[in-house]
């Protein structure tokens, strides 16, 4: 394998796992022409219009910044022809590249996605990690084709998955890994040392996006390690929640207990402990509807519960 090259190379991405990366790579030798990223959305409350993070580093290192609405008009496809990069690299863009885009630069295109390919192709692969409970993930940077997360395979690192750790103490370990990846491939690629290995497309598992009607549960649905996995899989969103006396209460942190009882009874309230449908949830952090999060026994207090008290927790339909 040669010297890498230096390289010129369109970015592609939106979210702040993409950021981290295009960091990674102004950090780097190659030259960044320009950054596609997706529209500004109203965000908050006041829904103030905000760009997207790629968009602000991009802006700080003045380099050119494009939001098309869409990539098969044929806009895109010219103003990508006119700057003729060697490789077009994409972070959680959030648009599928057509063929023509593909067939543009000298290298191909290529992606960095947060799980262990082919497993978790789509739009959540490390919220669904946790979600099934899985012991690890891992980042792959592939060669992009036309399907989703389905090209040939350029190299994979595996990251383990604590037990305690949410979909948000995942990414936070990814994020750095999957940057300082993605510029090692981009260099291998630059000095021709690299061969892409297809991927195995029967052993392929979807990771559809997240919706908002998975984070409803009631304590007598599932065992507790399984709403254990639910609660770390669904935050930082969209946040697992029972419903008790009409009011919701979000769950950002849990743990498994030894303890046991009929589903919804709490058995303790240092910490707040409450029986499920095998084994007990201590929550250890809530946000009951307009409130600020808090304690679960800071909760329980404010309910005057004490053990033997029934949560009656209804799942929402």
């Amino acid at each position: 394998m040669g010297e890498s090259e230096r390289m010129k190379l369109v970015f592609m991405g939106t979210p702040d796992i993409a950021a981290t990366a295009l960091q990674a790579l102004l950090d780097g030798p190659h030259e960044i022409a320009a950054v596609f990223t997706r529209a500004d959305k109203p965000v908050g409350r006041k829904q103030v219009l905000t760009p997207p993070p790629v968009k602000v580093l991009a802006q700080a290192h003045g380099i050119p910044v494009y939001q098309p609405r869409t990539l098969r008009d044929g806009e895109a496809e010219k103003i990508l022809a006119a700057l003729a990069p060697d490789l077009i690299v994409v972070v959680a863009y959030g648009r599928i590249l057509p063929a023509e885009i593909l067939a543009l630069p000298r290298l191909g295109c290529i992606n960095l996605h947060v799980s262990l390919l082919p497993k978790y192709r789509g739009a959540a692969p490390i919220q669904w990690a946790v979600l099934n409970g899985d012991a690890e993930t891992g980042v792959t940077v592939m060669q992009m084709d036309e399907g989703m997360d389905t090209g040939a395979v350029l190299r994979t690192v595996r990251v383990p998955i604590g037990p305690e750790e949410t979909s948000a103490d995942v990414f936070a370990k990814v994020a750095p890994l999957g940057a300082q990846t993605l510029a090692e491939v981009i260099d291998a690629l630059g000095a021709g040392g690299l061969v892409p290995v297809p991927q195995d497309s029967a052993a392929a598992t979807a990771a559809p996006p997240l919706q908002k009607e998975m984070a409803a549960f009631a304590f007598a649905q599932a065992g507790a390690d399984r709403l254990h996995d639910l609660i770390r899989g669904l935050y930082p969103w969209p946040v697992a929640h029972f419903t008790a006396a009409g009011v919701k209460i979000k769950v950002n942190r849990a743990r498994v207990s030894a303890l046991s009882g009929a589903p919804g009874t709490v058995l303790a309230t240092r910490p707040l402990t409450v029986a499920c449908a095998a084994g007990a949830l201590e929550l250890l952090e809530v946000v009951p509807e307009g409130k600020r999060p808090m304690t679960g026994s800071e909760w329980a207090a404010g309910r005057r519960l004490k053990p033997g008290d029934c949560i009656r927790a209804e799942k929402e339909d």
